[in-house]
């Protein structure tokens, strides 16, 4: 089974671009994406050099007092908080952070629901944001900072707690095949408390996202394949795709070794067709890398037929990390995916604030990276 191939052509990329220049280094990508090698020549991709692309590098400055957290260990430390104290509004301080339950058939979820400073009842974007293992909706909150993203950018922002009932480390259940169901188990909660949103305030349907981290990453891959009508683009961070597991052995196998080429297959036969964008670390020992790989193939798929061109953004973060951003763009420049490996990168959220758990300050800000990406996409007019 295949584990670091992507991972290993991105880098050959990477070296081509400093070697040779952007047309090796974009067909390496095209390469790594179809999973291809150039026929009649060898296996490396610095072989190749009949693409042309974009390619371009760019620096993200830290936060101040920031940098001198950065060292080779910080991607690897959990940051634990005592989520009890933890107040995701403090660094806002103006809109409204309020508890809500929905209940369904299928049981009954808390959530916690931002609603920017700004709102006087026009309709306004949605994001859905799916906490990781071990984490709470005031904890993802704070360490994704995304409450302050949605009070710049003037959007709602919603965040659906799992219970320690249905899993005792609080995970999202996006291995179990009733999990993974439209209309049953923790997918029909998720879409109802999203629903809720939209029924209760002037929400734009056509601009409605979901994202996570690690099992709320998984779990964001399977609303945007059982519920596609609802969401205009989707984002994964430390995730996995769509039907990588079907129980608790099989996702342990799947963290580690990535998805199985069967399972993988399985799963492209439930292509969402949909935006999306993918963070994930080089280094995270706990989601194998290569997960972002399979999600990235699971997703990208272009409904429309257009020719997607490449394009290789390199970059560092002042003080920080290194990282590559890979996107996929239609002949009319819709960025349809990007994909974001951060160098030296855990499992951890990157850019996030160290006043929730699992956060990397030293990576490129993810939060507005998403935010950015969403806002660029919206679905049509029904």
């Amino acid at each position: 089974m295949r584990t670091r191939t992507f991972l290993e052509k991105m880098g050959a990329a990477t070296e081509l671009l400093q070697a040779s220049g952007p047309a090796a280094a974009t067909a390496a990508i095209q390469l790594a994406l179809r999973g291809e090698a150039s026929a009649g020549a060898p296996s490396s991709a610095k072989s190749d050099i009949r693409a042309a692309a974009n390619v371009k590098t760019s620096s993200v400055q830290l936060p101040s007092g920031d940098t001198e957290k950065c060292g080779p260990q910080a991607a690897r430390r959990p940051m634990p908080v005592d989520v009890g104290i933890i107040s995701a509004n403090d660094d806002v301080g103006l809109g409204q952070f309020r508890s809500k339950t929905c209940t369904n058939r299928s049981g009954s979820r808390n959530y916690k629901l931002y609603i920017p400073n700004g709102y006087r009842g026009q309709a306004l974007p949605l994001i859905v944001m799916l906490h990781g293992c071990k984490q709470s909706p005031d904890d993802f909150a704070a360490g994704t900072r995304m409450n302050i993203a949605a009070e710049e950018r003037n959007c709602f922002v919603v965040y659906p707690a799992q219970v320690t009932t249905a899993n005792i480390s609080g995970c999202w259940n996006w291995f179990l095949p009733n999990d993974q169901q439209r209309d049953l188990g923790e997918p029909s909660i998720i879409a109802d408390i999203t629903r809720n949103v939209m029924r209760d305030y002037a929400i734009d349907r056509r601009r409605v996202y979901v994202a996570g981290l690690s099992a709320g990453g998984a779990m964001a891959a399977v609303m945007a394949t059982t519920y596609p009508e609802l969401w205009a683009a989707v984002g994964l961070h430390s995730g996995l795709p769509y039907g990588a597991a079907h129980d608790v052995m099989s996702a342990f196998m799947a963290m580690k070794n990535g998805a199985s080429e069967v399972r993988a297959k399985e799963s492209l036969l439930c292509r969402a067709h949909m935006p999306i964008i993918i963070f994930h670390g080089d280094d995270d020992t706990t989601v194998n890398v290569s997960n972002a790989e399979q999600a990235l193939t699971q997703f990208a798929a272009n409904a429309s037929g257009n020719t997607l061109n490449v394009s290789l953004t390199t970059g560092r973060v002042t003080g920080g990390r290194a990282y590559t951003r890979t996107t996929q763009i239609t002949d009319d420049g819709n960025i349809v995916t990007e994909l974001w490996i951060v160098q030296g990168g855990g499992h951890a959220w990157s850019g996030g604030s160290e006043q929730g758990s699992y956060t990397d300050p030293c990576g490129p800000d993810a939060t507005r990276a998403m935010v950015d990406f969403f806002f660029a996409h919206a679905k049509a007019a029904a």
